[in-house]
């Protein structure tokens, strides 16, 4: 499974944040140890905390992409340790960047960021964005399929008129593909890129959340109805960018 930003809608706490021990572990001692990944839909799965402050060089194409595509005042929404938020801080941008792991936003703090511990959906500001990033399959937060309007309309709230949500997630259908190359799904169930997570790192363990990984018709749909123009900028493996720009 592809790597998923921090930005959950429940709150963690300091006694079950995962993410965050790990994030401050490594940026002390640099010794590497991962961040286990349990899913309710298939097998455990593993986040390398070293890609967790990977440089642009290091970044997947598509995550170049998005950030050069960046443009004004920027929110990085789930920035977990701040890979996109201190490029764009290099690169001269007004960036503020927020995260749900109390633990990495004191990391992003302690490296001079503009960050606020806070759930997407709650969060609060009197400002307004050019350019809000989803990176890491953050489009994700939104929980389940019923729920990404309600995330794409908080989204629109925050940006300027003519502004841009840049977000990636995947076509998770190939996991349900036969060897003859038909799909089994069960029709009766929830949407098949609806998911169930829980993070842990060495004894600590997150508590349970709901996470989105949906196709891009789908996504389309609803930011249309939205208000959104919709573009998907580029597709690799299952995995897409798109461009939401607030018409």
């Amino acid at each position: 499974m592809i790597i998923m930003n921090t930005n959950i809608k429940k709150m963690t706490t300091k006694l079950n944040d995962p993410i965050g021990q790990a994030i401050n572990e490594y940026s002390l001692t640099r010794k590497p140890f991962d961040i286990i990944v349990s899913s309710d839909m298939c097998d455990d799965d593993i986040i390398p905390i070293e890609t967790l402050f990977r440089s642009f060089k290091d970044m997947p194409e598509l995550e170049q992409q998005a950030m050069e595509m960046c443009k004004g005042k920027t929110l990085d929404v789930g920035a977990c340790a701040g890979p996109h938020t201190r490029y764009l801080m290099d690169s001269g941008f007004n960036v503020f960047s927020i995260d749900t792991s109390p633990g990495a936003v004191e990391y992003l703090k302690n490296i001079g960021a503009q960050a606020q511990l806070a759930d997407f959906h709650q969060f609060e500001t009197k400002d307004t964005f050019d350019t809000i990033l989803m990176l890491m399959n953050g489009i994700g937060i939104a929980g389940t399929l019923a729920q990404l309007e309600t995330t794409l309309l908080k989204a629109k709230s925050l940006l300027k008129p003519g502004g841009q949500l840049l977000l990636d997630s995947s076509d998770v259908s190939f996991l349900y593909e036969e060897e003859d190359g038909s799909f089994w799904t069960d029709l009766n169930s929830a949407y098949y890129g609806n998911f169930r997570f829980k993070m842990s790192y060495k004894k600590t363990e997150g508590e349970w959340f709901d996470w989105l990984y949906v196709d891009y018709d789908n996504l389309h749909e609803v930011a249309e109805k939205c208000g959104f123009k919709s573009k998907r900028i580029m597709e690799q493996d299952h995995h897409y960018l798109a461009q939401l720009i607030y018409a």
